[in-house]
């Protein structure tokens, strides 16, 4: 059978050996994979190529004496093929076409080329290994390979920080509702003074809510959350001495104790800004804001357990020294953004930045600028009109059931956990549902509008069927799910402030929240007036008004696009 062979001259300045090129086969346009060690790839046009670039081998084989060198290679288009197939005859093709010339390619298959090589008196200096380059990859070398739990995304370590923050402040907060019954019985105070107590709280948290937001987008959100909760868990455990001492004392604490817990939403709102990218924004501050429901759940439910082996003050001590376990893990994990992170992976940080650069720090802020916006004032409105309802709900729920359901005190507190519950699974379904959507190329203003929509006309819609019920059963599943549904704002107006502005973030939050808590207390005391003079009918009835305004000027002023840069 003839054979053609192709004596290929080296490229200049190669100190190899002449390269003989035996072609067994028919040419194809194939992605030669070879098992030779040689780094020189023939062309077709005779000359071999040496890559400098990225032939790393060739730097120590360059002075090699290769005294000869032979490929044998073969095509196949079986992917599953192995063996040489035999080769085609060369007879059609002239003796111009056949020396060597770039053929004329036409069978569009996907073929692999085997190529065996064999090699002879090779000689020079062994390859060291600090000559292998750093792209350089060990197979089979797992030794060095991290546990999971050092591969597990940063981002996601500082929201779950972020939650157990949250779960500390919501248990050190509820925990004073079950320990003021023992406190008034020990130091004999009236229902008005209990009353001066439970409000003391709010008197620090409204004065942090704004502050707490231009300390975090000044100074960063690990150093104002870590300060908040070393606060408040300081004035946790002070709590019993100081009602010792006198109520004066007692009334400061717990105002101190407010200015601690003010900071951790503006805070936490700022970090997550910086960490969190927008397809995964939703879900990771659903999680977040679900970690208050659950330590209202866990204070409600281990207060009265530690009150009665172990007497009212030690809730105080138990639950503040949790503070102390999860600072230490937050001064060690958490960093106030990516760019602080040294351990942060390339990979990660181009995940979460997405393109977008890391700005400096905020050194003022613009707040004519912030006020003149529309979508500004509709979250402080929506966060006014959703919070009136909400406060509403959570402050008076255990009044209802035990005066219009009739239930017991004992059965009230067991199904004032139901709403907590509801809230905690119902907020993380919907950062799920937001966050798909917003995946599948929805866009994030349709997005915040259908889920606030959902957490206003919900609530509406089972107030309104509260009225109409008459049996305790279908009156407890009706409040549930206007809770449940309730939570779905968490992925509507919480998660609104880091779109429209996420370096003034905090300071965002703590505008709306600062409505929000004032609609707590105006709603509370305005349900109490109500009830004076009317019923629990006119209650939800107001209530439900408010939502619906919520809802008009949400869907009519809100925008998911970055208003504030």
């Amino acid at each position: 059978m003839p054979q053609n062979k192709c004596a290929c001259s080296p490229a200049p300045g190669d100190k190899f050996g002449r390269l003989i090129t035996r072609t067994r086969s028919t040419l194809f346009p194939v992605r030669n994979y070879s098992r030779s060690t040689a780094m020189a790839t023939p062309r077709l046009s005779g000359q071999p190529v040496l890559d400098s670039s990225r032939d790393y081998l060739s730097t120590r084989l360059y002075n090699a004496s290769l005294r000869r060198w032979r490929v044998d290679c073969m095509v196949s288009s079986d992917p599953l093929s192995t063996g040489w197939v035999k080769p085609r005859r060369w007879d059609n093709f002239t003796a111009r076409e056949s020396a060597c010339v770039h053929p004329q390619y036409r069978i569009p298959i996907r073929t692999r080329a085997d190529c065996k090589a064999e090699q002879y008196e090779i000689t020079g200096s062994p390859l060291s290994p600090s000559d292998v380059p750093a792209e350089a990859l060990a197979i089979g070398d797992t030794n060095d390979v991290s546990p999971w739990w050092q591969q597990f995304p940063k981002r996601w370590t500082i929201v779950l920080l972020s939650f157990f923050a949250f779960l500390l402040c919501n248990m050190d907060r509820v925990n004073m509702s079950i320990a003021i019954l023992p406190m008034s019985s020990e130091f004999g105070w009236n229902p008005a003074t209990v009353g001066l107590i439970q409000s003391s709280f709010f008197w620090g948290y409204l004065l942090t809510q704004i502050l707490g937001g231009i300390w975090a987008d000044r100074f960063g959100g690990k150093i104002v959350l870590g300060f908040g909760v070393v606060w408040w868990s300081i004035a946790t455990i002070l709590t019993p001495i100081a009602a010792k001492i006198g109520l004066p004392c007692l009334l400061v604490m717990r105002a101190f104790m407010g200015i601690g817990e003010g900071v951790a939403m503006p805070a936490m709102n700022n970090i997550l800004s910086k960490w969190v990218p927008v397809s995964e924004r939703s879900r990771s501050l659903s999680l977040v804001y679900s970690g208050m429901y659950l330590g209202s759940v866990t204070g409600l439910a281990f207060s009265p357990l530690l009150i009665s082996k172990f007497g009212w003050p030690s809730v105080f001590y138990a639950f503040g020294s949790l503070g102390s376990i999860w600072i230490a893990l937050w001064q060690r994990k958490a960093h106030s953004s990516p760019s602080e992170d040294p351990e942060l992976s390339k990979a990660e940080r181009r995940h979460i930045l997405g393109g977008n650069t890391i700005k400096e720090p905020v050194t003022s802020i613009p707040w004519k600028l912030i006020l003149s916006k529309a979508p500004v004032w509709a979250l402080i409105i929506s966060h006014f009109c959703h919070n009136w309802g909400t406060f509403i709900l959570l402050t008076w729920m255990p009044t209802y059931y035990n005066q219009v359901l009739k239930f017991n005190l004992t059965e009230s507190g067991l199904l004032c956990v139901l709403p907590w519950l509801t809230m905690a699974v119902f907020a993380n379904i919907g950062g799920w549902i937001a966050d798909t959507l917003v995946e599948r190329g929805v866009s994030i203003t349709n997005v915040r509008k259908i889920m606030q929509s959902i957490g206003f006309l919900g609530p509406a819609l089972f107030l309104t069927l509260l009225s109409k019920v008459r049996t305790p059963a279908m009156a407890v599943l009706c409040m549930a799910c206007s809770q449940g549904t309730d939570a779905f704002s968490q992925s509507g107006l919480y998660s609104n402030h880091q779109d429209i502005g996420p370096r003034y973030a905090g300071v965002l939050l703590g505008l709306s929240n600062t409505a929000g808590v004032l609609a707590g207390v105006f709603g509370t005391a305005a349900t109490g007036y109500i009830l004076q003079k009317g019923s629990w009918d006119s209650v939800f009835k107001v209530a439900v008004v408010l939502y619906i305004v919520g809802t008009v000027v949400w869907n009519v002023f809100s925008t998911g696009e970055k208003v504030l840069e």
